[in-house]
């Protein structure tokens, strides 16, 4: 079997996609958003980096990472996460499949993940305006602010971003570039 290898630059901000187990949604409920924050501030406690921006949605999340100078292991950081999640839940774990069960597994998520290096400004725009309109696109929320799961609201509040940014609300046409090289590398 072949080694996967990921492309890894220290100091560098990553796009990260990681999806449930079967695309089960186990984000729907409150407490596992509540899990997962828990699990990502204590990764961030163990191996520290900054989480630029973030949208949990039912079944998976995007996040823009940030790691400190020399440091390229955002694979490990996702893979404690992971990890920490997991052993948190109460309620039975879904079904692992043979292949999972030989690899340790339990089922609740997807085995991989998706990445991407941002190149530069321009590239960390357009993954932002990605994760912050990605409940609008799956049709989860009628605009960004709408998603209680997001960090729209953290820039807003830095004033990096306008509150209504992406709204179609009374009507107002949207703007929202289709961001379709992004969702074919995500994995969506």
């Amino acid at each position: 079997m072949p080694e996967y290898r990921r492309f890894t630059v220290p100091g560098s901000t990553v796009f990260l996609t990681l999806v449930t187990g079967r695309r089960e949604p186990l984000f729907a409920d409150p407490l596992n958003v509540e899990r997962l924050k828990s699990a990502l501030c204590a990764v961030r406690g163990e191996w520290p980096f900054e989480v630029a921006a973030g949208v949990v949605l039912p079944d998976h999340l995007h996040f823009l990472w940030t790691l400190p100078p020399g440091d390229a292991a955002y694979s490990k950081r996702a893979g404690r996460m992971k990890v920490k999640f997991t052993s948190q839940l109460d309620e039975r774990l879904p079904v692992a499949r043979a292949s999972q069960v030989k690899h340790r597994e339990s089922g609740v998520w997807q085995r991989r993940f998706w990445e991407h290096t941002i190149r530069d400004e321009d590239d960390f725009l357009r993954h932002l305006d990605y994760i912050h309109y990605n409940p609008v696109r799956h049709g989860y929320a009628t605009c960004p602010p709408a998603w209680p799961h997001s960090s729209f609201a953290k820039w807003v509040g830095t004033g990096d971003c306008v509150a209504d940014w992406g709204c179609s609300c009374g009507g107002r046409p949207v703007n929202v570039p289709a961001h379709d090289d992004i969702v074919a590398r995500a994995g969506e």
